[in-house]
Parts: structure tokens; sequence; C-alpha cells
């Protein structure tokens, strides 16, 4: 008979850092969109009180998964993986995704819309961390361990391309890549995925004139300020007039329809316009404070699953966060992606909660008896 043992509490210090990241995330998405909001929709916190409403469905959803055995999630993972396969391929289907902006990336009717390309990045890590907890000491080899694993990778990744969404294409091989690596793969298999795949990534990109343009702006933003360099220079004058401590809560200059995408993907820009390198700055050490206790409940969790899980849900967000906001500095080529838990999106918010309420799951657990113990 297995002796009940106490578990520990949820890691106080990470929630901690995550409700902040959300408040901020609520607080800024009203100041950068409320000129907008007026301007489309008559109300200057439209876009505020959707957020409000998907983060009910974000906490609930979260709670649910806190509440859960994680390992649960194990039996279901191939089947997660399949029905997503399914919905990303149900977006490229005419009549069937929600076409917006040149691109097909949603699913649903009327404001009932989510992204599969968001709840695939969840399903991937899910998936990987099942298989990696398998395979065991297997991943060393090419042929039984990383190649399958990259095929089903490659395989989520090409489909979020031709919504087209490269952003979130590339963030399901960092991840991925990161959990292989962390998993124990070779270094010279993960690099001989790399050198296959980098050439018809780098066709895609310069056979398609919108993404060749964004390199282009990446290089050199300030050749065609009013074209292919548009956002980043709109988005380095905001991050400049911000200086150290901003310009104030609300009077942000660029939001007024200067800086595309000022309330979802260049949200970054306005908190340094408005709080300066001090707001960015405390953003930024709220994300390091969450990896940091995330990778300590990582290391400390009850099983291998657990492990890979934790670790595939921290590089998930992390890797996201620090790309977001490369591409705001100009450190990084313009991809379509959110800062987590702060940009304005439904489907983004839901899954980034479920992934850390994944990772405070797994803390939790620690020391909890594992269900096949006698």
């Amino acid at each position: 008979m297995v002796e009940r043992v106490a578990r520990p509490a949820p890691d106080t210090t990470l929630v901690a850092a995550i409700a902040a990241l959300v408040a901020i995330g609520l607080v800024m998405i009203f100041s950068a969109s409320s000129a907008f909001a007026v301007a489309l929709h008559h109300d200057a916190a439209y876009f505020l009180k959707r957020q409000v409403a998907w983060l009910a469905v974000a906490a609930t959803a979260a709670f649910v998964t806190y509440r859960i055995d994680y390992r649960a999630l194990r039996k279901i993972a191939p089947v997660a993986l399949l029905g997503t396969i399914v919905a990303l391929a149900l977006v490229l289907v005419p009549h069937v995704g929600v076409l917006a902006g040149g691109a097909s990336r949603w699913l649903g009717v009327g404001p009932f819309q989510f992204e599969p390309s968001e709840i695939a990045k969840l399903v991937l890590v899910v998936y990987l961390a099942s298989a990696l907890a398998q395979k065991g000491e297997r991943i060393t080899s090419l042929v039984h361990g990383v190649f399958p694993l990259a095929f089903v990778t490659g395989l989520m990744a090409m489909l979020v391309i031709k919504q087209p969404d490269f952003g979130t294409a590339s963030l399901l091989a960092f991840t991925a890549g990161t959990m292989l690596f962390v998993a124990g793969a070779r270094i010279v298999h993960l690099g001989l995925i790399v050198a296959v795949v980098s050439p018809f990534a780098l066709m895609l990109v310069r056979h398609d004139p919108y993404k060749w343009a964004r390199v282009i702006a990446f290089v050199d933003p300030w050749k065609d300020p009013q074209d292919k360099g548009f956002h980043i220079v709109q988005s380095l004058m905001a991050l400049g007039s911000g200086g150290w401590f901003g310009v104030g809560l609300g009077f942000s200059h660029q939001k007024f329809f200067w800086l595309p995408e000022a309330h979802t993907d260049f949200i970054a820009a306005i908190i340094g316009e408005e709080t300066g390198f001090f707001g960015i700055a405390i953003i930024v050490a709220l994300f390091v404070v969450f990896a940091y206790r995330a990778i300590r409940i990582a290391l400390r969790a009850n099983d291998r699953f657990g492990f890979f899980l934790a670790v595939g849900c921290t590089a998930m967000i992390v890797i996201q966060a620090f790309v977001n906001l490369g591409v705001v500095s100009s450190s990084w080529p313009v991809t379509g992606v959110p800062l987590p838990f702060i940009s304005f999106g439904g489907t983004s918010l839901v899954t980034s909660l479920v992934a850390v309420a994944l990772i405070v799951n797994i803390g939790r657990a620690r020391g909890a008896p594992l269900p096949h113990a006698a």
C-alpha cells in the first residue's frame, strides 16, 4: 500500500511572475489599442473586453489542467497530435479556414475563432515529451531516435508555413530542437537535420517576395522606411522615444496609426515608448524569473515525462518571448509571433496559461507516488 505524501504548494514565485505579465498585458492592450478601437469599433475598451473574456476562458482551462494528473496526457498525446494535424490542414481548405489579412490561420465562426497553430505548439510539446520519455537512450540514434520526431515536427511546421506563418513554424522547430538537445540527442545529428532543412527554408524565404522583403528590412530597415522597413522603423522610433522611463502610460504617439499591430505583435514597442527601458527591463526580468523557477521544477520532476514536459513548456514560452522582443528591437527578422501573456490574442493566452499550469502541476506532483507504485 502506498503511503500518502503531502504535495508541495504551488510555486508562488512562478505564479506571481505570470500574474504580473498578464496584468501588464491587460493594461498595455487597453493603452495600445484604444485609438484603433475607437476608430474601428467606437469603443476604446473593445479589445480589452475581448482579452478579459479570453482570460476567463484561459484561467478556467489552466485551473482544470492544474487539477488533473499530467501523466494522463501521455495516453492522449498521439490522438491530440493527429487531431491537431487535421486542424492545421483544415485551415488551408477554402471556405473552411478563416481568411484575414492575406493569411488563413483560423477556424471557427464569427467571434468564436481560434488558431490551430497556437495549439499545435503545446500539442507538439506534449507529444515529444511522451516520445522522449519512452525512447530513453535510443534518442542517440539518428534513424530510431531523432529522425521520427524531426519528421513529425517538420510536417506540422510545413502545414503552418502554408498558412503562411513562418514565425510560428520556426518556433515549433526551435522548441523541438531544444527538447531533443536536452534529451541527449547528438549534436552532429541535430546539425545534420539543420543542414538538410536550411536550404529548403532559405529557398522558401527567397522565393516569397513578402518574406524576402522582411529579411531585407531586417538587414537595413532605413533603406526603405516607408514600405519594407516601415514596421521596424516605427518600432525603433517608439523605443527610442521612450528613453529610460518612457513618455508616460497612455501617452504613446506611435499607437495613433503609425505602428501597425501595436496591440498584438508589436505591443512591446508601445511598452518601451510609454514606460521606457525600465518597463522593458521589468518584462525581461519576469520572463527570466519564470524560466528559472520552471527549470527548477523540471529538474525535480517525478518522472522523465514530467521533466521533458516542463522543459518543453518553458522553452515554448521563453523562446517565443525573446523572439518577439528581438523583432521589436530589430535584433531578429520580423515574424508574426505575439509576446506571451501580453499581446492581444485569445488562443495564445489560453495556450500559454495552460502550459504554465502544466509546469505548476508537475511541481506539485513532486513527492506524490507514481501510478505504478505498489
